[in-house]
């Protein structure tokens, strides 16, 4: 075997494995995307359970900074950065100022 062709293979395998790595990033982010709703779908099932145990209706007419406070309190994001995401990673500034504002 000669130089030329061991080359040629390692040039070959080094691109295979950057195109593993792409789709791996891929994966990653639509794991990711699948938690965050998982938990969101549970948080929501969550409050509809304790909603209907307590007599109310789950659509009760509500202020837009009622709905905005209530959906910070259940763990998203509502400033205009991340709007609508999962927090993960506790409180965030830009919620707090948004939430100080109204």
């Amino acid at each position: 075997m000669d130089k030329q062709s061991l080359f040629v293979q390692v040039a070959n395998l080094e691109e295979r494995i950057g195109e593993l790595y792409v789709e791996l990033g891929t994966l990653k982010q639509k794991i990711q995307d699948l938690i965050e709703e998982n938990l969101r779908l549970q948080r929501e099932n969550e409050r509809f359970k304790e909603e209907s145990l307590e007599g109310k209706t789950p659509l009760e007419p509500r202020s837009a900074q009622e709905n905005l406070l209530r959906i910070y309190r259940e763990g998203f994001h509502i400033c205009n950065v991340k709007y609508g995401s999962l927090r993960t990673e506790g409180e965030c500034l830009f919620c707090l100022s948004f939430i100080q504002k109204t």
